[in-house]
């Protein structure tokens, strides 16, 4: 029984903190109009709306929730941007469902997304707006969405005009400066062509060392002349950006943790392959 009441008093606790300041302004419109019994009834009322409306915007507003939602839709938007979804297009969008590793039932929800956003008088505002509210402040997850974005428009090998635009009014939607947008779409152009020479090379065909490694500075986002400081500083900002448990923690939904996962190898092996070329010039 004693374990009981303390479980009692602690949540009783929480729930105080979480919602002092509603406790404070119905306890002193209670005192107001009903002395110490109003001050009692208003304070609990305060905390039971508060904590009320707390849940129901939670479940309602949900970060996790919001991003997959915009992220199927505007990839079938991007899709139908052209007019006509290419076979590579949808490919890209089953593969991003695969390496997600998503439940018949996710899965199925996805491609109702996806098919939503294809359609001619869809608005991603729609989508849009509630994300960007609720990430506002989340830099590394607006730069994720957009990254999933571009690669999504370079399935079938280039980034149309009528693709550019929708680029465009999901980075103005996410309040992302045109700087900003330019930088990212030179890095994900690089990291592209990475990702199809790497694979290439793999496959056992013939790759220049020198095109891999000019890449890899471009997956870095940096030029080929910066220090070793400034390397590794770009290199620790983008592992720091992509790394899967603070982009979940922030609102990346955990079906798409694989994604910031293989974001983080490809700029450890961009970064790595710097390293190596460099001290093999100083030797």
């Amino acid at each position: 029984m004693a374990f009981k009441s303390e479980n009692a008093g602690f949540s009783l606790g929480q729930l105080i903190r979480r919602n002092r300041t509603a406790l404070i302004i119905g306890g002193f419109i209670g005192l107001l109009s009903g002395g110490l019994f109003g001050l009692l009834m208003g304070a609990g009322i305060g905390v039971g709306i508060s904590a009320a409306l707390k849940n129901a915007l939670g479940n309602a507003l949900n970060p996790q929730d919001a991003f997959f939602r915009a992220t199927f839709t505007v990839m079938g938007k991007l899709a139908k941007a052209d007019g006509h979804v290419s076979e590579a297009e949808i490919q890209y969008a089953r593969e991003v469902m695969g390496r997600m590793g998503l439940s018949e039932e996710r899965r199925l929800e996805a491609m109702a997304l996806f098919s939503q956003g294809k359609e001619s008088d869809f608005d991603i505002a729609e989508v849009m707006r509630p994300l960007s509210a609720l990430i506002r402040f989340r830099i590394p997850l607006k730069l994720m969405f957009v990254e999933i974005q571009l690669q999504a428009a370079m399935a079938d090998g280039q980034v149309s005009e009528a693709e550019t635009i929708i680029i465009r009014e999901v980075c103005g939607l996410l309040q992302m400066s045109q700087a900003e947008m330019a930088a990212l779409i030179a890095r994900m152009q690089s990291q592209f062509s990475y990702q199809q020479h790497s694979y290439q090379s793999h496959q056992g065909g013939f790759v220049s060392e020198h095109e891999l490694l000019k890449e890899s500075y471009g997956v870095l986002g940096v030029d080929e002349s910066v220090s070793d400081a400034e390397l590794k500083k770009a290199y620790r900002r983008l592992m720091s950006q992509h790394h899967p448990d603070k982009l979940v923690a922030k609102g990346l939904p955990e079906d798409m943790m694989q994604l910031a996962k293989e974001k983080t190898q490809e700029i450890q092996g961009a970064y790595d392959r710097i390293r190596t070329a460099r001290k093999k010039s100083a030797a």
